[in-house]
């Protein structure tokens, strides 16, 4: 999970952590991350530490006593030493300042991972989609009863709404994400292939596919 109040930056770097094979969820504030942790499971954040609502430092803090062993990082401005010294003593794993170098965060995160006895999981290994098993390399979606070949983008859109399961994605991401021009026929183009992908998981009533009008979808399973 990034938690970053930069809107421009926090897509900058959710896009890049997505393109080295890394599941990403982005929040704005520390709020909004205890309320995410919550609902769901992360193996790491990277934490800005001025936010509003509640700063990172504070976020730290209360992940230490509701989500202990949970990793984390600092990416932030604040570079004085009392500030990192503060940062590593409320059990940051790193504390990176910005400006930053991408592949430098990339392998900070990988090693982390590695300490803690993770790793970041591999968009090459098949995936366990309810009654399905998924494999996005060899384009096949197969269950008890069938065995069904993909598309290259029928398979592009499972990983993608995969990933970002039981969340809110917009349009605009996944056609710019997928096809790379969120225009008028992209969008149509989109809609029939969620309309496909919906008769390819219909074997498995748990697995959804919920349209939010004029906003986007949530992947259900």
């Amino acid at each position: 999970m990034i938690v970053e109040d930069d809107i421009d930056l926090g897509n900058v770097l959710k896009q890049y952590l997505e393109l080295n094979d890394i599941v990403v969820h982005r929040v704005f504030n520390g709020l909004e991350a205890r309320e995410e942790l919550r609902q769901n499971s992360y193996d790491i954040l990277v934490i800005d530490v001025m936010m509003p609502v509640e700063d990172g430092f504070t976020l730290a803090e209360k992940i230490g006593l509701s989500n202990p062993g949970l990793p984390f990082l600092f990416l932030t401005a604040r570079k004085l030493k009392a500030d990192v010294l503060n940062g590593l003593k409320l059990g940051a794993d790193d504390y990176i300042l910005k400006p930053f170098d991408a592949d430098e965060l990339i392998l900070r995160i990988q090693n982390i991972l590695k300490r803690t006895g993770q790793q970041i999981p591999s968009q090459d290994q098949p995936i366990q989609l309810g009654l399905y098993r998924f494999d996005p390399v060899n384009l096949q979606l197969s269950s008890a009863n069938s065995e069904k070949m993909l598309t290259e983008k029928e398979a592009q859109l499972l990983l993608y709404l995969y990933q970002h399961r039981n969340h809110l994605i917009k349009r605009n991401e996944i056609l710019t994400h997928l096809w790379m021009e969120p225009d008028f026929f992209s969008g149509r183009s989109m809609d029939v292939f969620i309309t496909r992908l919906r008769k390819l998981l219909a074997e498995d009533s748990n697995l959804q596919i919920e349209s939010i009008r004029g906003i986007g979808f949530k992947f259900l399973c």
